[in-house]
C-alpha cells in the first residue's frame, strides 16, 4: 500500500466519515466543495467528483467515487478530475471503487443517487455563461430513456426530433406535455412522469398543468391539438434516426489484459482469479464495460497509469461513448466484476480489508473519545427481532409419504424428522387485507430427493388452488428463517424419519434406524433465546455435544434430565422445560446444572468429558441487493443490480430477485407472462447457484416466491413501503398516472401495439391534411415570441378548431350505437359545430392570403368529405339529413335485392353519405369479399367491397364503425381498403 497520501488535497480533509454524498467541482484545476443546495445540478462545461459513502454491517465504510465529465468540459479539466479521484481514493485508504461518468452515458449506480434523473444545464464555471435559472424561460424538448433511472437529453425543438420509439417531454412556460411514441416502453413512460413531476416542482413552482399526448391518437380534449400547434400543426412524424449517443455497446465474453508501464498486453489462459497478482494492475474487457483491477500493494503512480491506459484502450479501439470504465481494488471487487468469473474463491484479501476497515473505525472512534471496547459490546444487528407474521392464524402441516401428503395431528405440529419432508400452510390476517397465506416446503437434511420434489410439486398445486396468492417458500433443515421458526412454539427437529422413502433408503444402505422414540436415548440441544430463533434439535448423545452456553434435555428411557450450561440464559431454561413437556407430556424432570451431574447422567452420554464453551456463530449479515436478470445467447443467467432500490423499482411487468444473504426472494409482477411466472423458482435457483460460487451464498438459503399485491412483512421491511401504492392496479404507466395525478386521471392503455392502427390513429391521420391550412411551413415550430402568444389570435383559433373537429371524430366511434341508421342529434350538432369552427379559421386565413397561396385550397377536400358546406352560415343537423336519406333507402330496399346493378352509382353516393349499406344489399363475410380470395360474388360492386360487410365484422376488420369510415376522405378510405385487401 502506498504511503503517498502525505500531500493531501485540502478539499479532501476529513471526508468519507459519514454516510451520504459529497461533491466537488473542478475549478481552475482544483477540486472545490460544491454547495449542498446545488446537489443534482451538473453543468455541461464542468467536471465533478462525487463520493458516495455507505456503511457495511461490519462497521467499516465502503466508498464509491465517480468523476463526471460534461460534454463541453475541457480536456485538461477532465484529466484533473480523473487524477484527483485517485488522490481522493488514496486519502480514504485506497479501497474505493472508481467510476468514470460521461454525460449522457452515466452508470445506473451514479444516477440512482439523484432519482429520478439529472438534467445537465448549459454553461459552467469557466464559460462565464449565465445560469439557466437566471435566463428567460425557454421551451425545451427532452427525450427520456430508462426504466428505473432516467437519462434525459435535450433535443432540438422540432417535429423532426420526435419518433415512434421514444418518450419525449415538452416543457413550456404554461404546460408540460409528455409525448409517448407508439412503440415506446411502458416503463419508460412511467419514469417520464416522475421527470415531469421534478420539472413541475423545480421550474414551475408546482403549478404547471400536465398533458399526456399519445402518438397517433388525438384525445377528446384539446391537449393534443395544443401540442401539435406548438410544432406548427399536426403531421406524421418520421422514423427514429440512430445517432452515436444511441449506440449501446454489447456485452462480450470477458478478456483479461495486464497493464505494465502504461502498456496493455493480453493474458493467455482461462479466466481465473488466480491470474490476478496483488502487485500488478489488470484490464478486464467486457465490451460494454472496462474494469481496471488494482492489486493491493501497487503504488498510486501505478494506479494513475493504469486508469490512463484504460482510457487510451477505449479510444484506440473506437469504442462507443457509452462504454463504462470502472476501477476496483483487490479485496473490494464488485458483484458485476466477479460475475465475469465462473467462481470467486474467498481469500485472505477480503479478510485483510475487513480488518483494515475495523481498524479505521476504531481509530475514528478513539479520535472522537469513544472507547473501542464499549463499541464492541453493541448488540449485533442479526440479534434484532425481524418482522414476524401476525399471530392468531391457522397452522396446518402435512408430511410427505410417497406421492401423498398426510396431515399431522395438532399435538405433533412442530415436530420434524430430519429424514422427511413437510408442507406448512399458515393462514392469517394482515391488517385490513383479506386472508394471507404463508406456504412452505421443509426439507430434512437426510430426506430423499424424490420426497423433496414431491413436496415442491404438491405445494405448487396448493398455491395454484389459492390463485397464486401465498408466499411460497423452500426451507432447508438448519437454514430455517425467523418467520418459519416463530410459527412453532416450540419447533423440534429429531433424528430419523417416518416416510417409506427414507426407511427404504437406510435399509438399502444397511444403516441403523436412529428415528427418535420416547423410550430410547436422545440428547436435545436448546440454543435459542427468542421466539424467532428457538428451534431445538436432536444431536448425538455423547458428552462432546454439550456446550456451556446452552441447555440440553437428556432422555434415557423414562428419565429426562434438564441440563443447564454455566453460561446459558433464563430464556433457554424456560424453553427447555417447554420442549420437555412437548415431547414427553407430564414427565418429571431431573435438573442437572453443569458441574453437578450424576453418574447416571454421564453413563447415558457415554462417560464424562470436558465441556466446550465456544459460542455458535451466526451467519454474516450483509446489505440486501435487488437484481433484474436476463439470459445471454449461451443461456447463462446475467443479473443487473438495481442500486438504491425502492418500492417504485418493483415494476409490474418484471420478475426481480432480492438477495439479503439470509434469504432470497423472487418477486413476480402481476403483468408478467404466465410462462415466466412458472419458471420463477428455477430462475431463482440458478441465481443462488451463481451467487454461491461468487459471493459464498449458501445453496440451502431460504427461497421465497412473492407475487405482487401479496408481499409479506418480512419482504416489505427492505423497502420504504407504502401500502397505498401496492393497491393501485394496471401497468406501470397507469399506476404512475394514478399515483401522481389521481385515480381519475389514469390513462387507459387499451392496446399499446394497436396504437399505430385502428380508430385512434386513423382519425389522427385523417387530420393530417389540415396541416397546410394551419401553417405553410409545418416543420418549423413557432418562434419563442409566438409561443408566448399562443393563447390569442390565429394559433388559438386553430387549436380550438382541431379540438372541436377531433371531438366530432372521436364521438362517432367512441360508442357503438344499437343501430347505425340514426345518430344522436347531439353528435350531429357537434360535427356541425366542428366544421363551422374550422370554416371560421379558414375564412379568416383566406383574407390574409392571396388566392394562389391560400391554404384553404389544400384543405378543401377534407371539408367536402364531411358532406357539409364549410362556407354556409347555417349548417343543417347531420341527424336530420341522415333520417331523410334512410327513409329513401328503405323504400328502395326490395329493388336492391333483385341483384340489379343498374343503380350502383346511387348506392355509392349513399354509402359515401354515411348511410348503412347493409339496408340496401346483401351481407357477405370478410373472407368472401377479400380481393385475393378468388371468389366472384354475384351482385357485388367490387369498388366498394367493404359496404357488404356486416356492422360487427366491419368494426372487427377496420377497428371503427361504418359511420366513422364514411367520414374519412376518399384517399384515406382507399388506403385502408388496400391494407385489408378490399380494394
Amino acid at each position: 500500500m502506498s504511503s503517498s497520501t502525505k500531500v493531501l488535497e485540502p478539499a479532501f480533509q476529513g471526508v468519507g466519515q459519514k454516510v451520504g454524498t459529497e461533491i466537488w467541482r473542478i475549478e481552475n484545476f482544483q477540486p472545490v466543495p460544491f454547495p449542498k443546495s446545488d446537489y443534482g445540478k451538473f453543468y455541461m462545461g464542468d467536471s465533478y467528483i462525487i463520493l458516495q459513502t455507505t456503511q457495511g454491517k461490519g462497521g467499516s465504510y465502503l466508498y464509491d467515487i465517480h468523476f463526471w465529465i460534461g460534454k463541453d468540459t475541457s480536456q485538461d479539466e477532465a484529466g484533473t478530475a480523473a487524477i484527483k479521484t485517485i488522490e481522493l481514493d488514496a486519502s480514504l485508504g485506497g479501497r474505493a471503487v472508481q467510476h468514470r461518468e460521461i454525460q449522457g452515458h452515466e452508470s445506473d449506480k451514479f444516477l440512482s443517487y439523484f432519482k429520478p434523473c439529472i438534467i445537465p444545464l448549459e454553461g459552467g464555471v469557466a464559460s462565464g455563461f449565465k445560469k439557466p435559472e437566471e435566463e428567460v424561460f425557454e421551451t425545451r424538448l427532452y427525450v427520456c430513456k430508462g426504466k428505473r433511472v432516467v437519462r434525459i437529453k435535450q433535443v432540438p425543438f422540432a417535429r423532426s426530433s420526435l419518433n415512434h420509439d421514444d418518450v419525449f417531454i415538452l416543457d413550456t412556460k404554461d404546460k408540460i406535455y409528455q409525448f409517448n411514441g407508439a412503440n415506446s416502453n411502458i416503463q419508460e413512460r412511467a419514469k417520464a412522469l416522475e421527470v415531469i413531476q421534478l420539472l413541475k416542482e423545480k421550474y414551475h413552482e408546482g403549478t404547471s398543468n400536465v398533458a399526456i399526448v399519445d402518438d397517433g391518437k388525438l384525445d377528446t380534449e384539446s391537449d393534443s391539438g395544443e401540442f401539435w400547434v406548438l410544432f406548427g400543426g399536426f403531421a406524421p412524424i418520421g422514423k427514429k434516426v440512430i445517432s452515436e449517443d444511441d449506440i449501446v455497446p454489447e456485452t462480450t465474453p470477458a478478456k483479461l489484459y495486464s497493464i505494465a508501464d502504461g502498456e496493455v498486453k493480453s493474458v493467455e489462459g482461462e479466466l481465473s482469479k488466480s491470474l490476478l497478482e496483488n502487485s500488478k494492475c489488470y484490464l478486464l474487457d467486457c465490451g460494454a464495460e472496462i474494469f481496471v483491477w488494482v492489486g493491493r500493494v501497487t503504488q498510486v503512480d501505478e494506479r494513475k497509469a493504469a486508469c490512463q491506459a484504460a482510457e487510451d484502450f477505449v479510444a484506440s479501439q473506437k469504442r462507443p461513448k457509452a462504454t463504462r470504465i470502472t476501477r476496483v481494488i483487490q479485496g473490494y471487487e464488485t458483484h458485476s466484476f466477479k460475475s465475469n468469473f465462473d467462481s470467486w474463491p474467498s481469500g485472505s484479501a477480503s479478510t485483510a480489508g475487513a480488518e483494515e476497515g475495523r481498524g479505521k473505525v476504531a481509530a475514528l472512534l478513539k479520535q472522537q473519545g469513544i472507547g473501542v471496547k464499549g463499541a464492541a459490546k453493541s448488540v449485533p444487528v442479526n440479534e434484532e427481532i425481524p418482522p414476524l407474521l401476525e399471530g392468531g392464524g391457522k397452522l396446518e402441516v402435512w408430511i410427505i409419504n410417497g406421492s401423498a401428503k398426510t396431515p399431522l395431528p395438532k399435538e405433533d405440529i412442530g415436530k420434524f424428522y430430519g429424514g422427511d419432508c413437510y408442507i406448512v400452510l399458515y393462514t392469517y390476517h394482515s391488517g385490513e387485507r383479506k386472508e394471507d397465506y404463508f406456504l412452505c416446503s421443509w426439507f430434512g437434511k437426510d430426506s430423499i430427493e424424490e420426497d423433496q420434489k414431491m413436496a415442491t410439486r404438491l405445494a405448487t398445486t396448493m398455491s395454484n388452488s389459492l390463485k397464486g396468492r401465498p408466499v411460497q417458500g423452500r426451507i432447508f433443515d438448519g437454514k430455517e428463517s425467523p418467520q418459519f421458526v416463530a410459527l412453532f412454539q416450540p419447533m423440534v427437529v429429531l433424528k430419523g424419519g417416518v416416510s417409506s422413502g427414507y426407511k427404504k433408503l437406510i435399509a438399502d444402505k444397511g444403516l441403523p434406524d436412529e428415528t427418535y422414540t420416547a423410550e430410547g436415548i436422545a440428547l436435545i440441544r436448546i440454543s435459542g433465546t427468542s421466539i424467532h430463533n428457538n428451534k431445538t434439535m436432536q444431536v448425538n448423545a455423547v458428552a462432546s455435544s454439550l456446550n456451556s452456553t446452552e441447555c440440553f434435555l437428556l432422555q434415557s428411557g423414562s428419565t429426562v434430565f434438564n441440563w443447564h450450561g454455566n453460561q446459558s440464559s433464563i430464556e433457554q431454561h424456560q424453553l427447555a422445560a417447554k420442549v420437555a413437556e412437548f415431547l414427553r407430556p407430564g414427565v418429571a424432570l431431573k435438573h442437572a446444572k453443569e458441574g453437578t451431574e450424576t453418574s447416571a447422567f454421564w453413563f447415558a452420554v457415554g462417560g464424562k468429558q470436558s465441556i466446550t464453551s465456544k459460542k455458535v456463530t451466526n451467519d454474516i449479515v450483509r446489505d440486501p441487493h435487488l437484481f433484474t436478470f436476463s439470459f445471454n445467447k449461451a443461456g447463462k443467467l446475467q443479473e443487473e443490480e438495481i442500486f438504491n432500490f425502492g418500492q417504485d423499482d418493483l415494476l409490474t411487468e418484471d420478475i426481480l430477485i432480492l438477495d439479503t444473504h439470509a434469504e432470497v426472494f423472487v418477486w413476480i409482477g402481476q403483468n408478467v407472462d404466465a410462462k415466466e411466472k412458472q419458471n420463477a423458482f428455477e430462475i431463482a435457483q440458478k441465481y443462488i447457484e451463481k451467487a454461491g460460487s461468487l459471493e459464498g451464498l449458501s445453496p440451502h438459503v431460504p427461497l421465497y416466491k412473492v407475487t405482487e399485491g401479496n408481499e409479506p412483512c418480512f419482504f416489505t421491511t427492505y423497502f420504504s413501503w407504502d401500502h397505498a401504492k401496492a393497491t393501485v392496479q394496471g401497468n406501470s404507466f397507469m399506476k404512475k398516472m394514478a399515483l401522481l395525478f389521481g385515480i381519475g386521471h389514469s390513462v387507459e392503455e387499451k392496446s399499446n401495439n394497436g396504437s399505430s392502427q385502428g380508430g385512434p390513429r386513423q382519425r389522427a391521420e385523417a387530420l393530417a391534411a389540415l396541416n397546410n391550412a394551419f401553417n405553410s411551413s409545418p416543420e418549423t415550430p413557432p418562434s419563442a415570441d409566438k409561443l408566448n402568444s399562443l393563447n390569442q389570435g390565429g394559433h388559438r383559433q386553430r387549436a380550438e378548431a382541431l379540438a372541436a373537429l377531433n371531438s366530432a371524430f372521436s364521438s362517432s366511434s367512441a360508442t357503438k350505437p344499437v343501430t347505425p341508421r340514426k345518430s344522436p342529434r347531439g353528435q350531429g350538432s357537434q360535427r356541425a359545430a366542428a366544421v363551422a369552427a374550422l370554416s371560421n379559421v379558414l375564412t379568416a386565413e383566406k383574407k390574409t392570403h392571396s388566392p394562389d397561396s391560400s391554404p384553404v385550397a389544400t384543405s378543401s377536400p377534407v371539408v367536402e368529405s364531411s358532406t357539409f358546406d364549410a362556407k354556409s352560415e347555417s349548417v343543417p343537423s347531420e341527424s336530420e339529413g341522415r333520417e331523410e336519406v334512410t327513409e329513401t333507402k328503405e323504400t328502395e330496399e326490395p329493388a336492391s335485392e333483385t341483384g340489379s346493378n343498374g343503380n350502383s352509382e346511387s348506392k355509392q353516393e349513399n354509402v359515401e353519405d354515411g348511410n348503412d349499406s347493409q339496408n340496401s344489399q346483401r351481407v357477405f363475410s370478410y373472407e368472401q369479399l377479400k380481393a385475393k380470395s378468388g371468389s366472384h360474388l354475384s351482385g357485388v360492386d367490387l369498388q366498394r367491397r367493404e359496404a357488404y360487410l356486416s356492422d360487427q365484422e366491419f368494426e372487427t376488420v377496420f377497428a371503427m364503425t361504418k359511420e366513422a369510415f364514411n367520414k374519412l376522405p376518399k384517399w384515406k378510405q382507399d388506403m385502408l381498403k388496400r391494407k385489408f385487401d378490399l380494394f
